[in-house]
């Protein structure tokens, strides 16, 4: 998948990082047996749901370092400010876990309300040598009122957890004024545009950007929203456990 990956990201995992996605890939086979954490098995559909997909909402992060003089421009991004990352309802660590290997500079909190989820996550993060990533077993509702988490990330990802206006209300509390909150969708349509403009607005935000794009291997229809957060979330955001996906903004 090497010339793929230069393709459609401009950028190719090393040797130690398909390393970690290979012993990631052999950790959720063996313990999905008890666990089911994904219905997706097969290695070139693991790779492109999972990794690549995963990867490709983060393509401005990652993109930046090339195959020529990887290590260095790898180094120099550690050496630098890390950037903090929340994944919300991550799972089995999707998106987080492929990004954590990916991308150097930053400290990420995979955050889902499955206890045995998370402690999957944690059994396998010493295993992938990955010591800038940490998982918490909550509510995203009472997260985003958290004052320790609150207005406390750079970026935060959401995947296939709710409708588009409720990740909103999930992630752009959690933002630092300037952070960006990255929404993985499937489809969109003009109807759900209107209404996420008006949405993200009330919670402090704007929508930067949308990218369609296709899946490379089953040419699937795939959607990332950027949300900017331009100024504070009122204090109201995020309602109540639960309200946010009953009742969208």
């Amino acid at each position: 998948m090497r010339d793929i990956w230069e393709q459609t990201l401009n950028w190719q995992p090393s040797i130690q990082e398909q390393n970690q996605f290979q012993h990631l890939y052999e950790l959720i086979i063996e313990a999905n047996r008890q666990l089911n954490l994904t219905r997706i098995t097969n290695p070139e559909d693991f790779w492109e749901k999972h990794l690549w997909d995963s990867l490709r909402g983060i393509k401005f992060l990652i993109s930046a370092s090339k195959i020529n003089g990887q290590v260095e421009e790898k180094k120099q991004r550690q050496d630098k400010e890390k950037i903090k990352i929340i994944d919300l309802g991550t799972g089995a660590g999707f998106p987080g876990i492929p990004v954590a290997i990916a991308v150097g500079n930053c400290t990420l909190n995979l955050v889902d309300s499955t206890k045995k989820k998370i402690n999957f996550i944690d059994s396998v993060l010493p295993k992938l040598n990955l010591d800038n990533v940490k998982a918490t077993t909550c509510r995203v509702e009472e997260i985003g009122r958290d004052s320790q988490h609150r207005e406390a990330y750079d970026i935060a990802l959401i995947r296939a957890v709710a409708s588009a206006s409720t990740c909103a209300e999930y992630t752009l509390p959690l933002l630092k004024q300037g952070g960006l909150a990255v929404v993985y969708r499937g489809g969109w349509t003009e109807k759900e545009n209107v209404g996420m403009i008006n949405a993200v607005e009330k919670l402090g935000g704007k929508i930067e950007s949308i990218e369609q794009f296709n899946t490379p291997l089953s040419n699937g229809d795939r959607h990332c929203l950027y949300l900017r957060k331009v100024a504070s979330t009122p204090e109201k955001f995020p309602r109540n456990v639960g309200v946010p996906a009953r009742n969208p903004l």
